[in-house]
């Protein structure tokens, strides 16, 4: 864990929550896993350390983390359990959403809760008609006596079923005939009506991250449900939130790569063959060495991009490839656990079985891996991003 970018109280914090991880959750993961019960106390507890409130400014009750620290508490909480950091990932980035562009009644209304875990947030933007290509999504407001009516289908929400807040991307009525579609984003409270929960996924991994769609009927909405109470301004609002996104995405995957390393570690010293440990042996030094060569590369590309994005650089580019680079890597490292670990990593008996599972998911959420490739291609076209990034000569 790189921490020299983190002030004294922010170190303070992620110490706190390493030892949390280590102390509860380490010893528990296997059994809850086993269990497929949700770890109400452990998430009792994270309230408790003011987890829910990183992305949250002081003056609201939150932590109000520098965006280095929270990956750096993203990586410790995924290093102890995949899990609980996917509880507070799209959390965090609606907090983000409604701290940077909300207005200031926005602010009042939902940070003191989105920081205590009163409220827990999550990202409606998917829909069953299409994935990555945000633009073609259908869900829609029309205008109505004292507002709008929102109508949308959004699939694959994460944590759909405990949210109580959803940031929904959703189309505008046009300005005029044949001009470009505007979108907002709403806060659209679940206690609004024409609000349902239909399907629940059943995924390879996250067995305790639920994962729905959510069916929202004509569900009525004002002016004040607009986040910063601006119409038109929605896109470019959720392409800058999601920035933290693939920080913090990017970040978790590390944190399972961490573990997955110290796994194969512990095991190789454990595990004899040949009469000597496998970790005398060569061909498991050399896929050892790789595998921190790769979770190092990655969390210092991670590191870049959140200082960036703390400096107020632009910030696409950069996070783009932080996802892109720590996932990938990530998965490798896993796998590379697994072959550590011979025919024992296959079997759930051992923790690098479920790591590899998950690790995939970190090159799909949060954008594609090669969605990011094209986002990082599209804006090589210009030069803004190439200089502040030394790549042009």
């Amino acid at each position: 864990m790189i921490l020299q970018d983190l002030t004294g109280d922010e170190r303070v914090l992620v110490e706190a929550v390493s030892r949390f991880v280590e102390e509860r959750v380490r010893p528990n993961v296997s059994d809850l896993e086993r269990q497929g019960v949700y770890p109400d106390a452990l998430v009792a507890e994270m309230k408790a350390l003011g987890l829910f409130g990183m992305a949250v400014p002081e003056p609201f009750g939150g932590l109000g983390l520098s965006v280095p620290a929270l990956t750096a508490m993203m990586e410790v909480l995924s290093r102890g359990w995949t899990t609980l950091a996917a509880y507070v990932n799209s959390h965090s980035t609606v907090a983000y959403a409604i701290a940077s562009h909300g207005t200031d009644d926005q602010k009042a209304r939902y940070l003191p809760g989105l920081a205590s875990g009163e409220h827990r947030g999550s990202l409606c933007l998917t829909e069953p008609s299409g994935g990555s290509d945000l633009q073609a999504i259908r869900g829609a407001v029309v205008a109505q006596a004292g507002g709008y009516a929102l109508t949308a289908s959004k699939t694959y929400v994460t944590n759909g079923a405990k949210a109580t807040l959803f940031l929904t991307l959703a189309r505008l009525p046009q300005a005029e005939p044949g001009t470009r579609p505007r979108f907002g984003l709403f806060l659209v409270e679940r206690s609004r009506s024409g609000i349902s929960q239909t399907t629940t996924f059943h995924k390879t991994g996250f067995g305790l991250v639920d994962t729905v769609q959510i069916e929202m009927d004509a569900v009525p909405l004002t002016m004040a449900d607009l986040l910063g109470g601006v119409e038109g301004k929605g896109f470019a609002q959720l392409m800058e939130v999601l920035e933290i996104g693939r920080i913090a995405i990017a970040a978790s995957a590390v944190g399972l790569a961490a573990n997955a390393l110290s796994e194969a570690k512990r095991y190789a010293a454990e595990r004899r063959a040949f009469g000597v440990p496998i970790n005398q042996h060569q061909a498991i030094q050399l896929k050892l060495a790789n595998m921190a060569t790769r979770l190092v590369t990655a969390r210092l590309i991670i590191r870049e991009a959140a200082r960036i994005k703390q400096s107020g650089g632009r910030c696409d580019m950069i996070s783009a490839m932080a996802k892109m680079h720590a996932s990938d890597e990530a998965l490798a490292v896993a796998h590379e656990a697994v072959v550590v670990h011979g025919g024992a990593g296959y079997v759930q008996d051992y923790t690098v079985e479920r790591l590899h599972r998950e690790a995939l998911l970190y090159t799909i959420g949060e954008g594609t891996n090669d969605i990011n490739r094209l986002v990082i291609s599209r804006r090589m076209q210009g030069d803004e991003e190439m200089d502040y990034l030394g790549l042009l000569p």
